[in-house]
């Protein structure tokens, strides 16, 4: 797999993976399929290669699987919804099982996490993922997580820090910002394992060919550390039922455990693999933040961005009026839109017949061209914040909306579920499956429209979407507050950084702070 300083379009993560080995797939016009002998002397042949440098294990069930995926790119949605048929159960490609599992292979009876369960399987109405959109609804983001996260950047954003490579101090700073949010834990009382481990994580996705030496040694870092992770962030789950976490209420877990209580779909077995889980979806923060610090830089910016910023800014930025969004929300929105930091959703496919070899199949319904596609937009390749303004939302794409397009019935049911944790909110669902939150009666508006495709379709869209919209809301606010312009720095030989799935860049971008 070859590395580039930054890899264009980077972007796996919780809702897809773009894997596509160079011996998995060609362009060419497809030979007649191996026989299983053929593909026995094969993986002899790959078991042989690669044995002299990697565990046995590890070349098994990391790299075989690695070469036996076939991917698959789908059709751009006409609607923002992706089909039952396209199911999401273990839609992990079979070379990354062993980041999540000591078995190498899905262990459900040890946990599961929404992003790798199939619809049937996650309870009556989509239940599962309604109680993890509990803990990360819009309502709850200013009073809960904006502090955490508004520290996080003024420190990242401070003096001390400017002129200088910013990912790397990103890296080494932001574990204090995840575990503080998830679990209300940060400094010297997250150890060293627990750092190191998400460290090799995220390397694995940044570089994810197991064949590289540096995938091998952090991905069985990963594995070494796997079971301390996990006894850890139980003894970090029992601090926060009795009390012994401060402002519990200030982390996801609170509300899971609450919204969870005496509910199979969400067990606390499943709580904890959520919290490790995570290290994909979040992952994308950090080529998020590299790009848009690219889109505002003052040689390596985009023009129409760093005018419509300004513009954003100078204005009533955080007042909605009588739009669904407020002119920063859309701004990043519209930032999300033309980054992508995911590029597709991954679901997995059955074959419709026994393959003579054990194999993967996927297909990823695509989020960065769907958005661009002039089907959904009359300026897809415009920067156009105000697109936002006139688009349906989730609450109503509802049993009318389905009869206006001719379809005879909604996809997906009117279902509520009400939380537990004492706050007057539920979550309810648009006629394609979109979970969105009501507070004191008033809709949080999710965009359910499929020109707006970063984080997925229907009912499997990301569940952290408004949280990650929010977060870089309060990244934008820093950025503006303290006068702040991104720049390319002269580094005679930057540090080559793994920051996010299938992203690795050369450190040379920092800030200077106006006076």
């Amino acid at each position: 797999m070859k590395r580039r300083a930054i890899l264009a379009g980077g972007a796996s993560a919780a809702a897809g993976f773009s894997v596509q080995p160079a011996l998995s797939q060609s362009t060419s016009t497809p030979a007649k399929p191996l026989t299983a002998t053929e593909l026995e002397s094969a993986a002899a042949q790959l078991r042989s290669r690669f044995s002299r440098d990697f565990d046995p294990a590890y070349v098994e069930n990391a790299i075989l699987p690695f070469f036996m995926v076939s991917v698959y790119n789908g059709e751009r949605p006409m609607l923002p919804m992706i089909d039952v048929t396209l199911t999401k159960e273990n839609a992990l490609p079979a070379h990354l099982w062993g980041l999540i599992s000591k078995s190498w292979r899905p262990a459900p009876e040890k946990g599961v996490t929404v992003f790798l369960q199939a619809l049937e399987k996650r309870g009556p109405d989509n239940r599962r993922k309604r109680i993890y959109m509990s803990g990360v609804t819009p309502d709850l983001y200013q009073g809960m997580y904006s502090g955490k996260v508004t520290k996080f950047f003024e420190t990242l954003l401070g003096s001390a820090n400017a002129g200088k490579p910013l990912m790397r101090r990103y890296l080494d700073t932001f574990w204090d910002m995840y575990w503080d949010l998830h679990l209300g834990v940060k400094g010297d009382a997250i150890p060293a394992q627990v750092r190191k481990i998400g460290m090799s994580f995220n390397t694995v996705l940044a570089y994810l060919n197991p064949t590289d030496r540096i995938v091998y040694d952090n991905y069985m870092i990963v594995r070494e550390n796997l079971d301390f992770l996990k006894s850890w962030i139980e003894a970090r789950l029992a601090d926060i039922e009795t009390g012994k976490t401060p402002a519990p209420e200030k982390t996801f877990a609170w509300y899971w455990i609450k919204n969870g209580k005496d509910d199979d779909n969400f067990q606390h077995k499943d709580v904890v693999f959520e919290c490790f889980h995570n290290f994909v979806a979040f992952s994308q923060w950090g080529n998020s933040l590299y790009n848009i610090m690219l889109k505002l830089g003052a040689a390596t910016g985009d023009p129409q961005v760093r005018d419509w910023f300004r513009k954003t800014m100078e204005s009533g930025f955080d007042s909605a009026g009588g739009s669904p969004y407020t002119p920063l929300t859309r701004f990043v929105m519209e930032l999300f839109r033309v980054i992508s930091p995911n590029s597709g959703s991954i679901s997995s496919l059955q074959e419709t017949s026994s393959p003579a070899f054990k194999r993967s199949g996927y297909i990823i319904s695509p989020h960065t061209s769907t958005s661009f596609d002039a089907v959904h937009w009359k300026n897809p390749d415009e920067f156009d914040p105000s697109r936002y303004e006139n688009v349906p939302t989730s609450a109503q794409v509802d049993e009318q909306w389905a009869e206006r397009i001719g379809m005879a019935r909604c996809p997906f049911g009117k279902a509520t579920f009400d939380v537990k944790d004492g706050r007057k909110v539920s979550l309810h669902n648009s006629a394609v499956g979109t979970v969105f939150g009501v507070a004191d009666g008033k809709p949080l508006p999710v965009c359910d429209y499929a020109g707006f495709a970063p984080f997925g379709f229907g009912y499997r869209r990301c569940p952290g979407e408004q949280l990650t919209i929010k977060v870089f809301e309060d990244f934008l606010r820093t950025t503006w507050k303290n006068g702040i312009d991104f720049v390319k720095l002269d580094v005679a030989d930057p540090e080559v950084l793994p920051i996010g799935p299938t992203t690795v860049i050369r450190d040379d971008i920092g800030f200077t702070r106006r006076a």
